[in-house]
């Protein structure tokens, strides 16, 4: 018998051990917690980069950082459902759980002076006519997975407190500009490269009736960093004659998004 033979007979009798010892994988240990998601972004972005410009834009409009400017993500309310598993393992004390919800709609917003001046006033000295974006940039819609496994902590009469830590996975689709600035000449393409975040949990649930639970859970999503890229920026120029609009080129963001996840559900205990 071979070394890699003994190692994969040895792994075999272990699970199969286990697999008599504990209790098989039933639906009895699944719970779940339905009510409301509210998601809140602690975001923070760096200036927005531009590239790309060519042609007569160049007379308006430099390349590189744009001084003082900046993107965020707006807060978002959705119904959600947390659905977990009471792994057969410390007295029944770890679960691994997900969010099951509706997708997540996500507004980008501009901020500083990407919103409040415009990115090409003047051309040679001379007003383009291009006004400020504004606070309006774009908005996408999210599918944002999230595996976490679950300690309980104790029971403190009928609280049962608990802390937990996982991944997750920020997948965007559908991302599309809607700044009537940016899309007046032509559609911009808007990408959101997937994502990834360290999620810490804590919360509690509360006993009500038998198998009945009302939930208060909290989530903080760190180290998740969103890149999104804004291509065939086309900006119309009214006060200049020559040209009716200018190619700015594309737009890059980075922006830490890090969001805190307040969840409250009432659910059962299967």
């Amino acid at each position: 018998m071979t070394k890699l033979t003994r190692l994969v007979f040895l792994a075999a009798t272990l699970l199969a051990s286990t697999a008599q010892a504990e209790p098989g994988l039933t639906y009895e240990r699944l719970y779940a917690r339905a009510g409301i998601l509210h998601m809140s972004p602690q975001s923070d972005s760096r200036e927005i980069v531009l590239a790309g410009v060519d042609g007569p834009a160049s007379l308006a409009v430099m390349a590189g950082p744009v001084a003082g400017s900046g993107v965020a993500l707006d807060p978002a309310t959705i119904p959600a459902v947390i659905v977990g598993y009471v792994l057969p393992v410390w007295n029944d004390r770890l679960s691994l759980e997900t969010v099951l919800s509706t997708p997540l709609h996500v507004t980008f917003r501009a901020t500083g002076t990407l919103a409040d001046m415009s990115i090409a006033p003047t051309a040679l000295g001379i007003p383009t006519g291009v006004p400020a974006l504004g606070s309006e940039l774009g908005e996408a819609e999210a599918a944002p997975p999230i595996v976490t496994a679950v300690y309980r902590l104790g029971r403190l009469g009928p609280v049962i407190p608990y802390a937990g830590a996982g991944l997750n996975v920020l997948l965007t689709y559908n991302a599309r500009a809607t700044n009537p600035i940016l899309t007046e000449v032509d559609e911009p393409r808007f990408h959101i490269d997937p994502s990834l975040g360290l999620v810490l949990q804590t919360g509690a649930d509360v006993a009500l009736w038998r198998r009945v639970h009302l939930r208060a859970d909290f989530k903080y999503i760190a180290f998740m960093k969103a890149h999104a890229t804004v291509e065939n920026l086309r900006v119309r120029t009214p006060s200049i004659p020559l040209f009716e609009s200018a190619e700015v080129g594309s737009a890059t963001m980075d922006l830490w998004v890090n969001p805190l996840i307040v969840q409250l559900g009432i659910g059962v205990d299967l």
